[in-house]
């Protein structure tokens, strides 16, 4: 099975591919670790217990209000508990996106939180897949490279625009209610987009493919045909799939080869922009 990593920076058309990745003709299924962000989060849940106590008691607006029209369950009297009431995302944003120590180490802490339990949520979908015996499955992952998890996957797939103005003017128009100083904000907390190509770039040909989406959707759909046939070219033959998906010690030695390439690469572009910034 092979782990597609697709990834790219706010407003660059990621989610536009995952959409038409999961579509005929490819019909491919999609991991999205916002999804699993949001799920690992929702009241009730340890990611929810988590957060409340490390953000809470300095976030006075980190809960939604509750919905007077909603019934509450369990005790009524009209008072809701936090059970009932779900993070608000907006300012938890506030809290987190942004330059300086304090936001770094905001940031640090929540991902501390919600990276494991996505990555487990991950991993059990991936199992799900294999034994269903799926020639590839989508790792939908905006923070790929932030997170180290480009090591797992066979293909990168990075989505891209070729100038910051216009990942600024599509990220104001998908979302109004953002003030253009909170925009950047939320842009700088990620790896810029220049980065993200050149490491996508960095990796093998058959490794990293970099998806420009400057146009309109046709553009977007003839770049991910192009890509995908390349992946699909590149892949092994379906027996081959199927023989993995029957011996374990074939598969487990097939997944240990694929982090060892993907370690390979990822420590390839770290020593070189090393020596790059010792040459400065």
């Amino acid at each position: 099975m092979i782990l597609i990593g697709l990834t790219g920076s706010l407003a660059t058309g990621k989610s536009t591919v995952s959409n038409l990745l999961r579509s005929p003709p490819y019909a491919l299924p999609i991991i999205d670790a916002d999804l699993l962000a949001h799920r690992a989060v929702q009241p009730g849940t340890y990611g929810y217990r988590q957060i409340l106590a490390k953000f809470g008691p300095t976030t006075p607006d980190l809960l939604q209000p509750l919905d007077p029209t909603v019934p509450l369950g369990g005790g009524g009297g009209g008072v809701g508990t936090n059970a009932e009431r779900h993070i608000d995302r907006a300012a938890l944003g506030r809290r987190v996106f942004g330059d300086g120590e304090a936001k770094r180490r905001d940031r640090n802490a929540l991902n501390g939180i919600v990276h494991p339990l996505v990555r487990l949520a991950m991993a059990r979908e991936l199992l799900y897949h294999f034994v269903r015996g799926r020639w590839a499955v989508v790792l939908d992952i905006p923070l790929l490279y932030e997170s180290a998890l480009d090591v797992l996957v066979s293909v990168v797939l990075m989505v891209a625009v070729s100038s910051p103005s216009v990942q600024m003017r599509r990220l104001r128009r998908r979302d109004p209610a953002l003030s253009a100083a909170e925009a950047q904000d939320r842009v700088g907390s990620q790896m810029g987009v220049e980065e993200k190509v050149a490491r996508t770039r960095a990796r093998d040909a058959c490794r990293g493919k970099v998806l420009l989406n400057d146009g309109g959707r046709g553009d977007l759909e003839r770049e991910v045909a192009r890509a995908m046939g390349e992946v699909r070219a590149e892949a092994g033959g379906p027996l081959w799939g199927w023989w993995l998906l029957g011996s374990p010690v074939g598969a487990a030695g097939a997944g240990a080869w694929e982090v060892y390439l993907g370690w390979r690469a990822r420590r390839r572009w770290e020593e070189e922009r090393r020596r790059e910034r010792t040459r400065l």
